[in-house]
């Protein structure tokens, strides 16, 4: 018996089935999960109205790895089983293996307009993660070690769209789980079957679309005192007892052209809850060590914050495509102030560029083996801090034009449409062309999807305050340190000179010409 065998839970299959198409995807939704929308149970939600758009663009996504004209971009030939495999579960062992990796992420996310935060481009990586750190799970129990290696085969092989979940309910951030141990999932119970654990994960993002939801972090709020809450496995999602609660679809209105984005690329935030949820042992990665888990989430999230920051380029290209048009239909595209602007956005866009290829320059190899990129830690902050701004250029260039275009039955009135036509069209641009362009524009920026893309921005790559605080605490000063407090311990009389004024060569000269311009 293989590992890859041993990995099946809930009924999974073992066979390797390599790569999915659109329509096995479709139909292995179907697998009786436990997924609630507005107080229904939902069967399928390949068949349901407000699933099924994200769900088929899915599906289109998946069928490219089967065209001639991308297979050899979008996938890879397993050595071991002999399929073709998605390219994002190939593990990078050389640099060339992982700019690999960057093409093939750039291709999906490019199809994509940068909207799909956790596509399957994203999490096949985190399952990459995993693999690499076996050897460290296993130093703490054998069986995890072979588990994660397991799974990653059963992933990789089966081509699985998977989900993760690290939140933890926003009940009382105040407290302590060991205090309230409904603050945070914990074990409740461990048996020679596995483990069962109780309680809730927040804002796991394409749960309802995926198979899988590999389950980890688990560690900050520990500190020797909450063994009973770390804990890293993963479940099909329709293992008995988990329960998917999705929120309020943000694509699905009937309005025409009205949500183009949001239909397509809504990948739904949802609640789990764990009631009483046996995950069995071979599905189990690590138990009870904080420390363990804290080294693991970054090593496991390396690949992915490189595949992250991938997606986020081409966010940022969309928005900077979108500002520029919607400046060009209303001929403000002149103007200097709009120019500056789209100059900012144009600078984000080619400033994630640069931090990519710095995550491929000072990338390695692990101990796992597989090669690495780079820590992208201050890229990641700098991300957040700079979305909320690419957000409101596209706003402050669309202005009020945004808030109030046709929708397609308007254009269809023919008592309005003349109207439309000669009052709404823009420069160089009819009507309805016009609208299509500002009602993206507007879901970009304003309505229910824009808001969440952004929101979505600042808060998945983990809280901003103590991200800064993380770099600012392993960033080396040492050296600069060093020559500062040099200066500062030196006596007054030795620095040869005091009161120096701004002749030519001291340090009071003004600047060059070039910085007074």
């Amino acid at each position: 018996m293989t590992l890859l065998d041993t990995v099946t839970g809930c009924g999974a299959p073992a066979t390797a089935r390599g790569l999915l198409t659109g329509d096995r995807y479709r139909s292995e939704l179907d697998d009786g999960r436990e997924l609630y929308l507005d107080g229904k149970r939902i069967a399928n939600p390949a068949e349901h109205p407000a699933f099924r758009p994200a769900v088929d663009e899915l599906a289109r996504l998946l069928d490219l790895q089967h065209d001639p004209d991308h297979r050899e971009l979008l996938t890879w030939k397993d050595p071991d089983t002999g399929l073709r495999l998605a390219r994002a579960y190939q593990p990078p062992r050389t640099l060339e293996d992982l700019r690999l990796q960057r093409r093939s992420a750039e291709f999906w996310h490019a199809e994509a307009l940068g909207q799909q935060g956790r596509s399957p481009a994203f999490m096949a990586s985190i399952a990459v993660g995993v693999l690499d750190f076996r050897n460290r799970l296993a130093a703490a129990d054998p069986r995890f070690g072979a588990n994660a290696e397991a799974w990653y085969r059963y992933c990789a092989t089966n081509d699985l769209v998977l989900s993760h979940a690290l939140g933890d309910p926003q009940i009382d951030r105040s407290a302590n789980p060991v205090d309230d141990p409904d603050l945070a999932l914990r074990v409740i119970e461990e048996n020679d079957k596995g483990i069962v654990v109780r309680g809730a994960k927040q804002l796991t993002t394409l749960a309802p679309l995926a198979h899988e939801v590999l389950v980890y972090l688990s560690a900050s709020f520990t500190e020797g005192r909450g063994e009973q809450f770390v804990s890293w496995f993963a479940l099909p999602l329709n293992t008995p007892g988990l329960i998917t609660l999705a929120r309020e679809p943000l694509g699905s209105a009937p309005w025409g052209h009205a949500h183009p984005l949001g239909a397509r690329y809504d990948e739904q935030d949802a609640m789990l809850f764990f009631d009483d949820v046996l995950v069995p042992w071979d599905r189990v990665f690590l138990l009870r060590d904080a420390g363990l888990a804290r080294l693991g989430l970054g090593r496991i999230n390396a690949w992915s914050a490189y595949v992250g920051h991938i997606r986020y380029r081409e966010r940022l290209r969309t928005l900077l495509a979108t500002a520029t048009l919607v400046a060009e239909s209303i001929g403000v595209d002149g103007f200097r102030n709009i120019q500056e602007d789209l100059g900012r956005l144009a600078g984000y866009a080619e400033l994630t560029e640069y931090f990519l290829d710095a995550a491929e320059a000072r990338g390695g190899i692990t101990d796992g083996g597989l090669f690495a990129p780079g820590d992208t830690a201050a890229s990641r902050v700098w991300s957040a801090e700079v979305a909320g701004s690419a957000v409101e250029i596209v706003r402050r260039i669309g202005a009020s034009g945004l808030l109030i275009q046709p929708t397609a039955d308007d254009l269809a009135h023919p008592r309005l449409r003349p109207h439309l036509d000669r009052y709404m069209r823009g420069r160089g641009i009819d009507a309805e062309r016009k609208s299509r362009l500002f009602r993206i524009a507007w879901e970009l920026t304003g309505d229910g999807f824009g808001q969440r893309q952004d929101l979505y921005e600042y808060v998945h790559r983990g809280d901003l305050a103590r991200n800064r605080i993380n770099i600012f605490k392993r960033y080396d000063q040492g050296e600069a340190r060093e020559r500062l407090l040099r200066l500062v311990d030196r006596p007054a009389s030795a620095t040869g000179t005091t009161g120096t004024t701004g002749t030519t060569g001291t340090t009071g000269t003004i600047g060059t010409e070039e910085e007074q311009s």
